[in-house]
């Protein structure tokens, strides 16, 4: 005589237990949904200090960019020709005819299109003639607002070099 489900053993654990696997399903999707987040929201933070990084380099190429048109007239750099700020939402125009006119005006706009073509984006030359040499001072200053949670949206960049 065949026996019904019900009398056999076991096969009520396995009734009381239905449907435990799809929970078990549930969660791990949900633990791996909230490690998925984890992982963009790292992805996104690396992303904008990489950005950061990369205008505070391209700051101090452009320091380094002046202070070698610099040297190429340096005379003039020594005459105090250079000592000037430039904006680079508005960047002089080279009518004046001078080499230092021209190396500021290219300067200025090298400063807006990798920083930034805004009134925040500025920069200084400051040169003083120690008699044998010049002892120069460049600060860059630009909006570094995609440095993230904790960064600042104002960075300098100031490089010092004797000419």
């Amino acid at each position: 005589m065949p026996q019904h489900s019900a009398n056999r053993p076991g096969a009520r654990r396995r009734s009381l237990q239905s449907g435990v696997g799809l929970i078990e399903v549930l969660v791990a999707v949900l633990v791996l949904s909230i490690a998925f987040l984890g992982i963009a929201a790292l992805q996104a933070m690396s992303m904008s200090t990489n950005n950061s990084a990369m205008a505070r380099s391209m700051a101090t190429i452009s320091s380094y960019s002046i202070l070698d048109a610099m040297r190429a007239d340096m005379n003039t750099a020594r005459a105090g020709t250079y000592n000037t700020t430039v904006a680079a939402n508005n960047c002089p125009d080279t009518s004046a005819g001078t080499l230092a006119s021209a190396q500021l005006a290219q300067w200025c706009t090298q400063l807006g299109q990798s920083l930034g073509a805004a009134a925040t984006t500025t920069g200084l030359v400051a040169c003083t003639d120690t008699g044998s040499s010049a002892d120069c001072t460049v600060t860059i200053t630009f909006d570094d607002s995609r440095a993230g949670v904790g960064g600042s949206s104002v960075q300098k960049v100031i490089t010092r070099a004797m000419l």
